[in-house]
């Protein structure tokens, strides 16, 4: 059986925008990133509705939330130049692996 690679180069904290779906254009910040599925959670987007039973003294009451979405329908959005971007890496003197934006070629 072949082990499949699942490589996503989104971290936690990154500004993105959307490509595609409900909310296509977009913008927002990355709560969560499951790499083993490659599913990303972006706050205050994709946001779904579940319902709560009452429970006690505390009645019933609409909750939203956002929902994990497909980690290939998002971009990262540069923090230098304000584009969406892909993202490539750079190699440091120390050995260390750095986040580069493909179009601006400064630091992410």
């Amino acid at each position: 059986m072949f082990t499949v690679i699942k490589n996503t180069n989104l971290k936690k904290g990154d500004n993105v925008a959307v490509l595609a779906g409900k909310d296509k254009g977009k913008t927002g910040k990355i709560i969560s990133v499951d790499r083993k599925t490659m599913r990303v959670t972006v706050e205050a987007i994709n946001m779904h509705t579940r319902f709560e039973k009452k429970r006690g003294a505390k009645g019933g009451q609409k909750v939203s939330f956002p929902a994990p979405m497909s980690a290939s329908k998002l971009i990262l959005v540069c923090p230098n130049c304000g584009k969406g971007t892909r993202i490539g890496h750079q190699i440091l003197e120390n050995g260390k692996k750095q986040r580069i934006c493909k179009k601006c070629k400064k630091a992410i």
